[in-house]
């Protein structure tokens, strides 16, 4: 991956990679003498007096925390959290000591329910084996609807938990009166509870960096949090220790606690089944099923964006970070950008407006502004040569004074100790906007007379172009699209549908679109690439593994069973897809492949073992073989996909800045590992005694 998501997902690639490498070979090196350590019935010898191991067990599990207390009582400097690894340490001393056992898997409990449940359902798909292959088959078939339905887009949506104002005007806007409608929006903003503050900037900073015209605002509204309390202090009798002794004994007795509400979102009110019970018994469904929720920060730029309409100002709602990288990228601040392109500036400004136009009625369009590239308005100045002839003045003569009194000029530079800075003088601001006082503006002559400018050059406002903006050595005009209530790549398809069939671009224009939309298609071309390699890597490891292609086929068939649970998952839960889905469908590959090769193994050393013992002659032992090999060691083969999916469910109950990505790498592979369980569990047996009931039938026949 390249780019945004190259920056984005590379540095979880280089740590899940050093991690399993790391894993693998702690697992082949560490664990083994581990084990020998930990699994010992006896770690102290039962010959021992109670005395000596009595000598063994209180340094083991005192010794820790007794050397922190007396650290700590000695003056060292110790952090608060200094008792818990040492807590942790006697935990582990604790463990070494205690007698430890492996329980055979025939005693194992666990492994006795699971084969109690298993072994009756392996018996049945193995009698109906074509019936069971159907039903897969089906299932395959049926995971059609979810991929043709879950849109598409480049990256989820990301909570920074703030917000980013971005209305645009009409160009030609003063100064003034940009300034009145900041002022207005962020009063009207601050209103809301939801909002903490707001930090509004129009134009462009003196920095050639901030290309941002007047007419582009920028507001950053900093939000509270959901629910704010006051906090209460609480004295405990060790409110005076040390910070490193007290730390354990808050977990127990917190030092704080929330008092009232100081600031909380609004709520949106839910209608529920209990809604007109007794209070007594609509409680216990009120603490799962609320009656009320705070409100989506969708909701909340829905209100905000109702509340600031104001007439010639388009608003674009998005987040501070998403849009400066956005802008230094593509140069479009919302999510679809249409860029049209070609050598008139008035054809591209009409074609842009009839874009605007054709979109604003568009379902899931949220707002839509084409930049008005010829709504500039200039000064302009056309000397009258012969008049500034008749009284000795030259074209320059002229030119100077309008330069002085327009755009200014250095006179002096005053320096402040190592550094100077250039003095400009020009007429206020007033006087610049007002056409009567320029034409009244006086030119000395050689003469020494003064001759008002309006008879030295005609003065007029004309419309120009607000500003260029050229790409690919092509001027160009950009149109901004905000979306709302539909995924990126459909809103993209339709759109483009819709503009094909009813603008007719003329010879020499074109249109590109741009925005999240462009690194979107990038990321798609990567992916075409990306995921093909991947399972070949896949295949040609498995085949240096089996050395048989059959069995190589059989693991690989558990992929497209793997994509049932994840499509129907991130189905269920709206997510689109996006490059995050995509690397977690990468890696689920590699999961669902692993859950197959572990049953695979398994069956192939019972068949081996009983070929090579002669006990494999018939179907009937063939079938008993199967089930011994599928049966036999089915707590490992569920632990290798519970492991995975516990260590994952976290993810996806996570919930703040960052989680929306983080879901939507999860769910794939947590919907993924279901299915392929189900597959690696019932089909994979299905399909080798099916291969295998080949074989023999063609060594009997021999």
């Amino acid at each position: 991956l390249m780019e945004q998501s190259g920056r984005m997902f590379k540095p979880l690639a280089y740590t899940k990679t050093t991690a399993m490498a790391a894993s693998s070979v702690l697992a082949i090196t560490i664990i083994p003498v581990l084990m020998i350590f930990f699994v010992r019935e006896h770690p102290i010898d039962p010959a021992l007096p109670k005395k000596a191991k009595a000598k063994i067990w209180v340094p083991a599990l005192a010794g820790p925390p007794l050397a922190v207390v007396c650290a700590g009582l000695a003056g060292v400097p110790l952090p608060d959290i200094s008792l818990v690894p040492a807590l942790g340490l006697s935990v582990f001393f604790g463990i070494c000591l205690f007698p430890q056992k492996i329980i055979a898997e025939k005693n194992n409990p666990l492994n006795r329910f699971l084969i109690w449940v298993y072994l009756p359902a392996i018996k049945w798909v193995l009698h109906w084996r074509k019936t069971t292959i159907l039903v897969a088959v089906a299932a395959i078939a049926i995971t059609w609807y979810p991929m043709t339905r879950v849109g598409s887009e480049f990256m989820p949506p990301l909570n920074e938990g703030d917000l980013l104002y971005m209305p645009t005007t009409l160009p030609g806007i003063s100064i003034t009166k940009a300034k009145e409608l900041l002022q207005q929006t962020d009063k009207i903003i601050q209103r809301f509870p939801e909002v903490k503050t707001t930090l509004g900037k129009v134009g462009r900073a003196e920095t050639s960096t901030d290309p941002a015209p007047l007419s582009m605002i920028e507001t950053v509204i900093m939000l509270r949090p959901q629910v704010e309390y006051e906090i209460i202090e609480i004295p405990r009798f060790f409110s005076g220790w040390p910070g490193w002794l007290k730390q354990p004994l808050t977990w127990i007795w917190p030092e704080q606690k929330n008092g009232k509400v100081l600031h909380e979102w609004r709520k949106k009110q839910i209608d529920r089944f209990y809604a007109g019970w007794p209070g007594w018994l609509a409680a216990p469904f009120e603490w799962i099923l609320p009656e009320a929720r705070y409100i989506t920060m969708q909701e909340l730029i829905d209100d905000l964006d109702a509340a600031v309409k104001f007439p010639g100002v388009t608003n674009a709602w998005t987040m501070p970070i998403k849009t400066r990288i956005d802008m230094l990228s593509t140069g479009i601040k919302t999510p679809v950008g249409i860029k049209v392109m070609g050598p008139d500036l008035s054809t591209l400004a009409d074609l842009g407006e009839q874009i605007e136009s054709l979109l604003r009625d568009k379902k899931g369009t949220l707002s839509v502004f084409s930049e008005r590239v010829t709504g500039g308005n200039y000064l302009d100045f056309t000397i009258n040569r012969k008049e500034i002839a008749r009284y000795g003045l030259t074209v320059q003569d002229v030119q100077d004074i309008i330069k002085t009194a327009i755009g200014g000029m250095n006179v002096t530079y005053t320096v402040e100790g190592l550094e100077r800075y250039p003095v400009n003088l020009r007429y206020n601001r007033e006087f610049r906007d007002n056409l009567h006082m320029l034409r009244r503006v006086f030119v000395p002559t050689p003469s020494g007379a003064q001759v008002p400018l309006t008879q030295l050059a005609d003065i007029a406002v004309k419309k120009g172009p607000a500003g260029i903006k050229s790409e690919n050595s092509k001027r160009s005009a950009w149109v901004f699209v905000d979306i709302k209530g539909m995924d990126l790549g459909t809103y993209v398809k339709q759109a483009r549908q819709l503009v094909e069939e009813n603008i007719d671009l003329p010879s020499g224009y074109s249109l590109v679109w741009s925005g999240q939309y462009e690194y979107m298609e990038k990321a798609k071309k990567t992916l075409r690439l990306i995921i093909p390699a991947t399972l070949l890597v896949i295949f040609i490891l498995l085949y240096i593994h089996f050395g048989n292609l059959t069995e190589v086929v059989i693991v690989m068939a558990s992929l497209p069973f793997s994509l049932i649970g994840g499509f129907w998952l991130i189905y269920v839960l709206g997510y689109n897809m996006s490059v995050a889905v995509g690397v977690g469908f990468i890696a689920l590959a590699g999961l669902a492949t692993e859950t197959g090769i572990v049953m695979l193994v398994y069956l192939d050393e019972v068949y081996k073992r009983k070929k090579k013992e002669n006990r494999m002659r018939t179907a009937s032992d063939l079938y008993g073989s199967v089930v011994e090999g599928a049966v036999d060691r089915v707590r490992p083969k569920i632990m290798t996909v519970a492991t995975t999916l516990i260590g994952l469910l976290p993810v996806m109950y996570g919930s703040g800045t960052g989680s929306q990505i983080m879901k939507r790498i999860a769910a794939p592979m947590v919907g993924g590992l279901v299915s392929s369980a189900v597959m690696t569990l019932i089909i994979i047996p299905v399909i080798y005694i099916l291969w295998k009931t080949r074989e023999i039938n063609n060594n009997n026949n021999m």
